[in-house]
């Protein structure tokens, strides 16, 4: 009888009752994100760190550079050092030189090349590939190059000491033509825009009323990324800028520095004021930039 009964009842019933434990797999994925974690702090420091420093040296004066141990912390010298900063150049008319060069272009830029992007991915034309084939090799000259060839041509313009000097060469550029066909390519549905040329629709409204919209997260992450791009930039304007009220930031930050002498204090507060812009700007829409990327990253 009792056979009958152990062959009716399922040997997983029958066997010894085990105490779960810790799932492995789980476990090791914790372990994973925490050493993520602690990797993602460290970058962070030490991306920070050269900021602070220069907070710390603003604030302290020029001895805490030589000084031993490093000091770490910061004094209560930088508003003075501030108010030399602004005594010594016109740093707030620099400021809005700057935010107006680099806004321009990073607008401007981020739609040119979308159009440029739609084109590449979207369009057929004759040369196409061979087109996009010469965009990408002109990622491959050096900046430097470039720069008597298109100094000629700014001087041919009578542009030299403008600000379009500077804006005009930038509206567009060959890693934001890729940028933004690799996003026309993957996220924007052959399918749509076939459907919207069958029912009329000219090139202009397929990419502005279909396209772009799709892609506007890549846009703004690369007009962030030419914002930041410009913003740095300080060999072309050095240039051609020679109006000290034309001066962007970085020219006026120039301008700190004696012909054999630097004042090391001056010239951080100086770096130091003049990335804050920067860093507010990444406050703001950081998380936007993110989300931007990885949107473009998931998307196939």
């Amino acid at each position: 009888m009792s056979d009958v009964i152990d062959e009716a009842i399922p040997q997983q019933l029958l066997a010894p009752a085990v105490k779960p434990g810790p799932h492995p797999t789980r476990r090791g994925k914790r372990g994973v994100s925490r050493r993520v974690y602690v990797f993602l702090a460290l970058a962070v420091a030490v991306s920070v760190f050269p900021l602070y420093y220069m907070l710390v040296i603003a604030s302290a004066g020029a001895t805490a550079v030589t000084s031993i141990p490093p000091r770490m912390y910061p004094g209560t010298q930088f508003f003075d050092v501030a108010a030399k900063v602004f005594d010594t150049v016109p740093f707030f008319a620099s400021l809005i030189n700057s935010v107006f060069v680099s806004l321009t272009i990073a607008v401007v830029s981020a739609i040119m090349c979308a159009m440029a992007g739609f084109a590449f991915a979207k369009l057929q034309f004759p040369g196409r590939n061979l087109l996009f084939l010469i965009v990408l090799l002109t990622m491959t000259v050096p900046a430097q190059l470039s720069v008597i060839p298109q100094y000629l041509i700014i001087s041919g313009l009578d542009w030299v000491d403008t600000l379009q000097a500077i804006i005009v060469p930038g509206l567009a550029s060959a890693f934001g033509i890729f940028w933004m066909r690799q996003h026309m390519a993957t996220t924007v549905s052959d399918e749509l825009i076939q459907s919207a040329r069958i029912d009329g629709a000219n090139s202009w409204q397929m990419f502005w009323g279909i396209a772009f919209p799709v892609v506007r997260p890549a846009a703004f992450v690369l007009g962030l990324i030419t914002f930041t791009s410009v913003w740095n930039d300080f060999m072309w304007p050095f240039i051609v800028l020679k109006s000290p009220e034309l001066f962007t930031v970085q020219i006026a930050l120039k301008q700190l520095q004696a012909n054999r002498t630097i004042d090391v204090a001056l010239a951080m507060g100086g770096s130091f004021l003049a990335t804050l812009p920067l860093l507010i700007v990444f406050f703001f829409v950081g998380r936007r930039m993110v989300s931007g990327i990885m949107d473009g990253a998931f998307k196939g």
